[in-house]
């Protein structure tokens, strides 16, 4: 019996509920990233949980080299070792076979990498990557896949993603074997699939309908959101989502934006992460329903209201505009500290006013108003195949 539960559809966007062994997850969501198993910016756990975050993401590859899972697994499993008691997703370390290219080797078998920290040799494949991602006791486990580059040669891409699958296969027998050993750290951990192919959408479709065949806990569109145009993400989109099942979570990875997010929504996605709104925060771009603005401006120097009026997070309850400007010419981390808890909390509460307009069947006009007021004139009339 599938976990997770579809609670309304407005069009293609879908309202729904995963119950999971750590917690129920409300969707959409928006994942917030922790690649080491914290969030850049000196965010808490404790914050993270004020500003509604449901799902933290930690990636594989990272704590493998830093500071290893077999430690993690010793300290109790991530959950622990963080002190969150929510849910985690566990990116399966695939995603560094594309942005580690330079320093990786792609065999059968799996991938040999060079360490980006220290250089020695790594080799990873699809059972290395459900093992460590046991040790870390994850709620949902990402299978092992290649991202090909989303502009690659047809060739090279049916290749890769019929590996992907061969991965896969690997990767369900190697979780089904860890969670019935007696000493797992989470004996239920669940395992999303990931669907490739690029822009070509024949082998996204065919692989949709190949995995999905599986019914596996969840599944992901990766491989997007690395190279090509919005319209080309959103027409594979169009064409993709309706070749996995409706009644499972449907990830989006590495996605984005508020527009890409709203957008994806709108055909059927559940699940997004990005490192955007927190690696922009540390730079001083902070999110707003009008828009993005850039608090190192001089503009902001006497500003003493909040980043948003009316926005409910920590930052903007306490502090101004001026004085976050202050804190970031400064060089001072709590000026980081502020940003970031700011964006992530305006992510996570777009995701709540995203859940409330499906409920109430005005999904199509939140996202209309949502565009037109932060972009001003984004195009609004995006059709759907």
């Amino acid at each position: 019996m599938s976990s997770y539960t579809l609670i309304k559809k407005n069009g293609r966007a879908k309202r729904g509920r995963l119950e999971t062994v750590h917690g129920t997850i409300e969707t959409p969501v928006f994942m917030n990233v922790g690649t080491v198993g914290a969030i850049k910016g000196a965010v808490s756990v404790s914050d993270l949980k004020e500003i509604g975050t449901q799902v933290e993401l930690s990636n594989t590859y990272h704590l493998h080299v830093r500071t290893g899972d077999e430690l993690i697994r010793q300290m109790g499993g991530l959950h622990r070792f963080m002190g969150w008691d929510r849910p985690i997703l566990t990116d399966s370390g695939g995603f560094q076979v594309f942005s580690l290219s330079s320093l990786r080797k792609i065999k059968e078998e799996g991938v040999t990498f060079k360490s980006h920290i220290d250089g020695r040799p790594i080799f990873m494949g699809p059972e290395e990557s459900i093992r460590i991602q046991s040790n870390l006791g994850s709620t949902i486990a990402m299978a092992f896949d290649e991202c090909p580059a989303a502009l690659s040669e047809r060739e090279y891409v049916e290749a890769s993603v019929a590996r992907t699958e061969r991965w896969l296969l690997r990767c369900v027998e190697e979780l089904k074997r860890l969670n019935e050993k007696p000493d797992t750290v989470n004996p239920k951990q669940m395992l999303f699939g990931i669907n490739q192919g690029a822009v070509f959408e024949d082998i996204r479709i065919r692989n949709a309908e190949k995995i999905r065949e599986l019914d596996l806990d969840g599944y992901a569109i990766g491989g997007l959101a690395v190279g090509e145009t919005h319209e080309e993400m959103y027409h594979i989109l169009d064409v993709t989502v309706p070749h996995l099942p409706e009644d499972k979570p449907v990830y989006l990875m590495g996605v984005g934006t508020p527009e890409n997010i709203i957008e994806a929504v709108r055909r059927g996605v559940d699940f997004f992460d990005c490192v955007y709104p927190s690696r922009n925060a540390r730079h001083g771009q902070v999110f707003t329903h009008t828009g993005k603005m850039n608090l190192k401006n001089a503009r902001f120097a006497r500003d003493a209201g909040p980043i948003e009026e009316g926005c409910g997070c920590p930052a903007c309850k306490a502090h101004s505009r001026a004085y976050i400007r202050h804190l970031l010419m400064a060089g001072e981390m709590l000026g980081l500290r502020l940003a970031v808890i700011h964006n992530l909390y305006f992510y996570n509460h777009l995701m709540e006013e995203i859940r409330v307009a499906i409920e109430e069947d005005r999904f199509e006009e939140f996202r209309r108003e949502f565009l037109d007021r932060y972009k001003g004139g984004y195009e609004t009339d995006l059709t759907l195949a």
